[in-house]
C-alpha cells in the first residue's frame, strides 16, 4: 500500500475542497476532504498522481477523482458510495475507502483524461463577448471553438438568456441560462450564427449514452440545477448536432484560418476554461496565430477572439475580448468558473484591468 508523501499532491484535494465549499458544494468538498485522507486505498491512482507531469490545479485532478466516484455513484456501485450520494448517510471516509479500495483501476483510467463539463452556462459569457464585438454594422458571425468537448455551445444561439435583466436568445429554448448579474447588462445587440464549428482531443457525443453519462459525472451532485441544464442541452443537441473535429486546436485552427472568410461575416473565435489544459508554448504559439490573422482582417471581414478563462495565477476568471482591425483586448467581465454569475465592468475598468 503506498501513501501520499508528496505535500502539492496531497495539498490538492483540500484546496480544491475549500474551493468547492465556497461555490455552494459542501458535498463535494466533503467528498474531496475524505479522497485526502482515504487515497492511500488506491495506490495505482495515488501514485499516478504523485508522479503527475505539469500543475495538478491546471490539470484539475482533483476534480478527475470526483468525477469518477460520482460515475460510480450513478451506477450504483460501490453501494455504500452510491448510498452516500443519495444522502441515506453520511459516512463519507468509509463510502470513499470502499470506493477507492474496490475501484481504483477504474478511478486511475478516469485519470487519463481530462474534465469535459461542458458547462453550458458559460455560454452566457460568450454570448455577452459576441454582443459587445465591436463591429461597424450587425453582421453575422463565423463561431470557431476551441475545446468543444460535445459542442453544446456551439449551439449556444438556440438557448434562452437573462443577462442582467436583458433577454437574448431564443425565448421558447428549455435551455435557460441566467447567471447572477453584477454590473451593467450589456449592450442590446442580436446575435446570429452563420455557421458553428469546433475541435477538440476527446469529442463526445450527445447521441451516445456513455459520452453523456461521463459529462454528468463531472456535474456536482449537489447541484442538481446543472445536471438538469446540462440535459436540456442534449436534447437541443440531438436535434441539432454539433460540427466537431477530432484534432488538436492549433493544427486545426491553423487549417480554418487559411479558409477565405466570407465578406460580411464576422470570424469569431471562442473558448472556455480550455487553455488551462495547454502547455505555456502552445497558448503563445496560439496567441501568435490568432494575432496573425488579425493583422489581415478588415471592417467587413473582422475577427474577433473571446475568450473566457482563469487568469495565470488563477485567482479570477475573465471575459476577455481581442477585436481586429482595431487590434485592441478589453476585460469584459469577471465570473464564475461555472457560469453561476457574471460582474460586467464598465469601460475605464476594462482598459485599467488589460494595462495592468
Amino acid at each position: 500500500m503506498t501513501v501520499l508523501t508528496t505535500a502539492d499532491s496531497r495539498h490538492e484535494f483540500l484546496r480544491q475542497a475549500e474551493r468547492c465549499r465556497a461555490m455552494g458544494s459542501p458535498f463535494l468538498a466533503s467528498v474531496l476532504e475524505a479522497v485526502d485522507r482515504q487515497l492511500l486505498h488506491a495506490p495505482i491512482s495515488a501514485n499516478m498522481i504523485m508522479d503527475w507531469s505539469g500543475d495538478l490545479a491546471a490539470a484539475a485532478v482533483a476534480l478527475r477523482v470526483n468525477g469518477a466516484l460520482h460515475a460510480l455513484a450513478r451506477r450504483g456501485k460501490p453501494e455504500h458510495l452510491a448510498a452516500l450520494y443519495r444522502g441515506e448517510h453520511t459516512d463519507f471516509d468509509g463510502a470513499v475507502a470502499a470506493a477507492l479500495k474496490q475501484e481504483d483501476r477504474f478511478i486511475a483510467n478516469w485519470l487519463r483524461d481530462p474534465t469535459q463539463t461542458n458547462e453550458v452556462a458559460r455560454a452566457a459569457a460568450i454570448m455577452s463577448g459576441l454582443m459587445a464585438a465591436p463591429l461597424d454594422r450587425p453582421m453575422p458571425f463565423e463561431l470557431l471553438e476551441l475545446g468543444s468537448s460535445c459542442g453544446l455551445n456551439l449551439n449556444l444561439a438556440r438557448y434562452a438568456y437573462d443577462l442582467g435583466g436583458l433577454t437574448a436568445g431564443d425565448p421558447s429554448s428549455a435551455v435557460r441560462i441566467a447567471p447572477q448579474w453584477r454590473g451593467d447588462a450589456p449592450a442590446v445587440v442580436p446575435v446570429t450564427i452563420a455557421s458553428a464549428r469546433g475541435v477538440d482531443l476527446h469529442p463526445l457525443d450527445a447521441s451516445n449514452p456513455d459520452h453523456r453519462e461521463r459529462l454528468l459525472s463531472f456535474t456536482w451532485s449537489d447541484q442538481p440545477e446543472r445536471s438538469q441544464r446540462l440535459e436540456a442541452a442534449f436534447e437541443v443537441a440531438l436535434a441539432h448536432p454539433p460540427r466537431i473535429e477530432r484534432a488538436d486546436a492549433m493544427d486545426w485552427l491553423t487549417e480554418q484560418l487559411a479558409q477565405p472568410q466570407e465578406f460580411g461575416q464576422c470570424r469569431a473565435i471562442v473558448h472556455s476554461m480550455f487553455l488551462q489544459y495547454l502547455p505555456e508554448w502552445d497558448r503563445q504559439a496560439i496567441s501568435i496565430m490568432i494575432a496573425a490573422a488579425g493583422a489581415m482582417a478588415t471592417v467587413e471581414r473582422p475577427l474577433v477572439w473571446i475568450g473566457y478563462e482563469w487568469t495565470k495565477d488563477r485567482s479570477e476568471v475573465e471575459l476577455r475580448l481581442t477585436s481586429w482591425p482595431s487590434g485592441e483586448t478589453v476585460v469584459l467581465a469577471k465570473g464564475h468558473p461555472y457560469g453561476d454569475w457574471l460582474e460586467w465592468l464598465d469601460v475605464s475598468t476594462m482598459k485599467a484591468q488589460v494595462a495592468a
